[in-house]
């Protein structure tokens, strides 16, 4: 049998799974990157690496579906395990979620923790290129056979040969001009810019804020505001918590420590503000612009060249607030390791395969974003706008009537297709008999995590 080699370019999360995914079907995978590695994580080529991540339910499972106990080696490292809804409290639009048990979960943890915990389970298995631009692909329309790469410190550029390329290579991805380059047509794009704009700090826990002390995540109301002004808190390994605030233009947080607390007060509720004025910043914010929602149709190009797909960011990228980047890289690593399983190196039954793992929190994020009036993007039909309807009932009925309530987390956390919550008979009827109960105003607090935040308000 010839040797085979598998190309992966960029070394993201992305593409440290797709090498994952690649390594046993292949003789040699070599992953190439623009960065330097370090051991504590951070890259350059990740600039919201510093922000508020969460690993959704679906994506903590396909990760140990590809690489077996990684989330229980976050835990073990200090990662937290969020169980929704009775430790990540939500301020829907229509009220507080109620505090039942655990029904689906997110693990919050710092992007580099969780970067670092993947390289180092993959790379003993790949060959590392790094400090190296990719600036083309090789072949033809009909073939991709390896990519031309160029030395970021000597500047000489060089060919690397491969049977499968995976472009990794993230929001900054080329690979609709280079496909250009070998005479295919362009890529079809969806752009939905919302403006958002974040802004994070960290924080240590209060005093008393022990394990299992919970987070919360404030969200916008299109409704009565035109700024999508929200927040989340998210309990992160080293005793910490991250903020991260956001707004759309005109609404944005400031990065000042008074401007970024003032705008945690003006929330709809001001419960991240009470829990952070109890606890001690460890630096001042910083501010993040990257957040539209920019979808690249690969999966429709025709003609579409053998040995060549893309992952993650390059072919879609979601606006953060919504928490679904990581979860959808790990699932496409997991289509691409059982669409090579089953069909073989067959590149576009492949892309279309990641296609369909995008397009559930794809509708989400661009739903959402195309009800504030100043997003950039396509307008919004009647049918869209009784889809909104629809949902703001699901929204509502989520904060008293359990069925909703589970249905609507195993969708947002990527745990089962968004079609449930629109053809479920058991969801469409909680919906339609909404909450039972008015929805509560204040967050769902136990009386020992009310004293920590009430000791902080005694001394001053």
């Amino acid at each position: 049998m010839p040797t085979t080699h598998a190309l992966v370019l960029g070394g993201s999360l992305a593409g440290m799974l797709a090498a994952t995914a690649l390594a046993p079907h292949v003789d040699r995978v070599t992953v190439v990157d623009r960065d330097r590695f370090t051991d504590d994580g951070d890259r350059k080529g990740v600039p919201h690496a510093r922000h508020a991540h969460v690993l959704m339910a679906g994506g903590s499972r396909a990760l140990d579906d590809l690489l077996p106990g990684l989330t229980q080696s976050l835990l073990d490292a200090g990662a937290q395990h969020l169980g929704m809804p009775n430790r990540m409290l939500v301020f829907t639009h229509s009220g507080w979620l109620p505090r039942l048990a655990e029904m689906q979960y997110l693990i919050g943890c710092s992007r580099a923790l969780l970067d670092t915990a993947v390289r180092r389970r993959v790379l003993g298995r790949v060959d590392l290129v790094e400090a190296t631009d990719v600036v083309g692909l090789l072949g033809d329309r009909a073939k991709i056979t390896g990519a031309r790469v160029r030395d970021r410190d000597t500047g000489l550029k060089r060919d690397l040969a491969a049977d499968f390329v995976v472009d990794a290579t993230g929001r900054g991805s080329k690979a609709d001009f280079w496909l250009a380059d070998l005479g295919l047509p362009p890529v079809r794009e969806e752009r939905v810019d919302s403006g958002i704009i974040y802004s994070t700090c960290l924080f240590r826990l209060p005093p008393g804020a022990g394990e299992g002390f919970p987070g919360v995540n404030v969200q916008a109301d299109p409704r009565t505001s035109r700024f999508a002004e929200g927040g989340a808190l998210v309990p992160i390994e080293g005793g910490r918590w991250i903020v991260s605030l956001g707004g759309t233009r005109g609404g944005e947080p400031g990065t000042s420590p008074e401007a970024f607390h003032a705008f945690a007060r003006s929330l709809r509720h001001p419960a991240i503000a009470d829990f952070i004025g109890a606890a001690e910043p460890l630096g001042r914010p910083f501010g993040f612009h990257g957040t539209v929602n920019r979808r690249r149709h690969y999966e429709r190009l025709s003609p579409w060249p053998s040995g060549f797909v893309v992952i993650g960011d390059a072919a879609c990228t979601f606006n953060p607030v919504y928490g679904h980047g990581m979860t959808v890289a790990a699932r496409q690593a997991v289509a691409l390791r059982d669409g090579v399983a089953e069909h073989g190196f067959a590149a576009q039954r492949l892309q279309r395969r990641f296609a369909r793992v995008t397009d559930d929190p794809w509708a989400m994020a661009v739903a959402q974003d195309l009800r504030y009036p100043d997003t950039i993007g396509p307008r919004r039909g009647w049918a869209t706008r009784l889809g909104d309807r629809y949902l703001d009932r699901l929204v509502l009925a989520a904060t008293g009537r359990p069925t909703v309530t589970r249905a609507q987390l195993d969708a947002y956390t990527l745990s089962k297709p968004l079609r449930t919550l629109m053809l479920s008979p058991r969801v469409i009827l909680g919906a339609l008999r909404g909450p039972g109960r008015p929805p509560a105003t204040d967050p769902p607090l136990t009386e020992a995590e009310a004293r920590v935040l009430a000791r902080v308000e005694d001394r001053r």
